[in-house]
């Protein structure tokens, strides 16, 4: 309908064109000639007459047509061309974009050997229909991959649900599946409050709040908290602290960097492995590795391992949800630190972070 409308007013709008251009032409040519007979009567004495007025004005008149008729053509010609075959590639493009269709793409024009201000344009254009792409293949993948998530453990709390309704049961049995729905419980609340904490930072509604404190000091806490999980895999834990290494950040965010890096270490490294923990300044930088004995990655596992909702090994895939690093990475990016991560199969892997130092002195 949009484009009948658009094909029924061209004949007006050429129209209009042919009016403006024909009374702008008429004028110029009239006060051309009014000035150039002005001044010829001045210098020659020459009196005009009627009846040599009327041929010139009957020949201008027509040459003003005639001129109007060429001008109007070669303008339609130019609009055609160089602004409404262009405009309705755009339109077209975007007619797609609306309605879903994310692979849309406009050819860029390249006229004249150079790009125009329309080339500039549709190069915006692919670009922003480039990112919509990438948003809307994460959005459906993270909500295919949330389904699949929250589906697993109330399936699991379902079934022992079930289980625990049967008559007869054993006191041994009652516990064992009253421990399982406890469990998928908890996943299924660390799942949610994960998705909750990652939105936050993506959309940045969670601003760090900086405030100066001893990273070493830090890291210290953060790996007390799984004395209990290393004594019973009976992992070795060494440590080499530079002392007072201080850094101005938000504590609390980084708080989730440690508890997701240890908590990794931890549930990868196999019984009676070592996990490792290390602090150094580097240049105004301060360098955290966290190093174990596990399984290690691949390195195209490498590059996903801080996507959504990826797990490398997922024969530990009950044990998280895959979004722990993602919240890492994000948290790391939020302070203006880096991470990275290196490994071997079969060896293990090193996390390492770098975040700003504050030097002694400082303010």
């Amino acid at each position: 309908m949009n484009k009948k409308k658009g094909w029924k007013g061209q004949p007006l709008m050429m129209l209009r064109s042919g009016v403006f251009l024909f009374c702008l032409t008429a004028f110029v040519i009239t006060c051309s000639f009014m000035v150039f007979l002005r001044s010829m009567a001045d210098t020659t004495g020459f009196v005009l007459t009627q009846e040599n007025i009327r041929p010139a004005a009957i020949l201008t008149f027509a040459n003003v047509l005639f001129l109007t008729l060429v001008g109007t053509i070669a303008d339609t010609i130019r609009r055609k061309i160089l602004v409404e075959r262009p405009v309705r590639h755009i339109i077209v493009a975007a007619e797609k974009i609306t309605k879903g269709d994310f692979s849309a793409r406009i050819p860029p024009l390249k006229r004249f050997g150079s790009m125009d201000g329309y080339d500039v344009i549709i190069s915006y254009f692919n670009k922003m229909a480039e990112e919509l792409s990438g948003v809307e293949t994460l959005r459906t993948d993270f909500i295919a991959n949330v389904s699949h998530e929250l589906k697993t453990p109330l399936a699991v709390m379902q079934n022992y649900g079930v289980m625990l309704q049967q008559p007869g049961l054993t006191e041994e049995n009652r516990v064992e599946y009253a421990k399982a729905i406890t469990e998928s419980s908890r996943r299924l609340a660390d799942l949610i409050s994960n998705i909750l904490k990652l939105n936050k930072l993506e959309n940045q509604q969670i601003y760090p709040e900086k405030h100066l404190f001893n990273l070493g000091e830090q890291l210290c806490e953060c790996l007390l908290q799984f004395e209990d999980t290393w004594e019973k895999k009976e992992i070795a834990i060494n440590t080499e602290m530079e002392e007072d290494v201080l850094i101005e950040s938000d504590e609390e965010l980084l708080t989730l960097v440690w508890n997701n890096l240890f908590s990794n270490a931890m549930k990868f490294t196999e019984p009676q492995g070592t996990v490792t923990v290390t602090l150094q300044s580097e240049g105004d930088a301060a360098v955290v590795r966290v190093s174990d004995t596990g399984c290690g990655i691949s390195p195209e596992v490498g590059k996903h391992i801080f996507e959504k909702f990826y797990q490398g090994d997922t024969s530990h895939a009950t044990q998280g949800n895959g979004l722990g690093l993602a919240l890492v990475k994000r948290i790391v990016d939020i302070v203006g630190g880096e991470i990275s991560v290196n490994s071997e199969v079969g060896t293990g892997s090193t996390f390492t972070v770098k975040i700003r130092r504050k030097e002694n002195g400082e303010s």
